[in-house]
């Protein structure tokens, strides 16, 4: 009974954060049975949290990856490695994902969107060092790569590694052509942290402005930047 309990707190606290308020409302009056269906149908799609905030293209399921490894199988090429890697990278197992991008690599080395992504699966990792060469030769090549999501992981690299004015230089260029709220909180953070508290709050307010008249899919997409926006923004306001 403790450990069930202890399970539906937990769920019922992610529910929370996620703000999927119906779900937090049977989790709290359903007993164990709603927190397991939150666990598997919510919880375990999303990656267990692993990956709450960051994206990649692609879904995981299991009828996808057995397709893939068929296809492995009988034609060992490396986009189907790559496919692969990113099924394995939203399911938040980013250690399988490595192994897949590498594979890919193996067999096409000039693989950009390979190195993009293994990079991102390095960092996820916490290991940036190895990530970085990665990422800056994605870059340098192509800043506007799958539209600044490789600039923003290189950002966070940096920003991983303690180079903070590098970061900060590699967030505004993502900004420069996209309004990402991912790149704005974490560009704040950065200033915030170097005691530039007016172009902190600047740009946490644009996040909650554009989070106010965004399609319901962005704003779903956003929550967790969204919530990170506004509790930073209490910290410097």
């Amino acid at each position: 009974m403790l450990l069930m309990f202890a399970f539906q707190i937990w769920m019922f606290v992610d529910a929370v954060r996620r703000q999927e308020w119906i779900w937090a409302v049977f989790i709290f009056i359903g007993m164990g049975f709603s927190a397991l269906l939150y666990y598997f149908f919510v919880y375990r799609q999303s990656g267990g949290g692993a990956s709450t905030g960051f994206e990649l293209p692609g879904a995981g399921t299991r009828a996808r990856i057995k397709e893939l490894e068929a296809k492995i199988y009988h034609l060992d090429k490396a986009h189907h490695y790559f496919e692969l890697g990113d099924v394995y990278f939203r399911k938040g197992n980013f250690k399988k994902a490595e192994e897949c991008y590498r594979a890919a690599l193996e067999r096409d080395p000039d693989e950009t969107d390979a190195k993009s992504h293994l990079g991102q699966a390095l960092l996820r990792q916490k290991r940036p060092a190895e990530a970085k060469p990665l990422l800056l030769n994605v870059c340098q090549a192509n800043p506007k790569h799958d539209y600044g999501y490789t600039l923003m992981a290189y950002a966070e690299t940096l920003t991983a590694l303690g180079e903070t004015d590098a970061a900060i230089c590699a967030w505004k260029q993502v900004l420069e052509n996209n309004c990402y709220a991912r790149a704005r909180v974490q560009l704040a953070e950065l200033c915030a942290l170097q005691g530039d508290r007016e172009t902190a709050k600047h740009q946490l307010r644009e996040v909650l402005a554009d989070d106010a008249h965004s399609p319901k899919f962005q704003r779903k997409r956003d929550r967790f930047w969204v919530r990170r926006a506004k509790s930073l923004l209490r910290t410097v306001g």
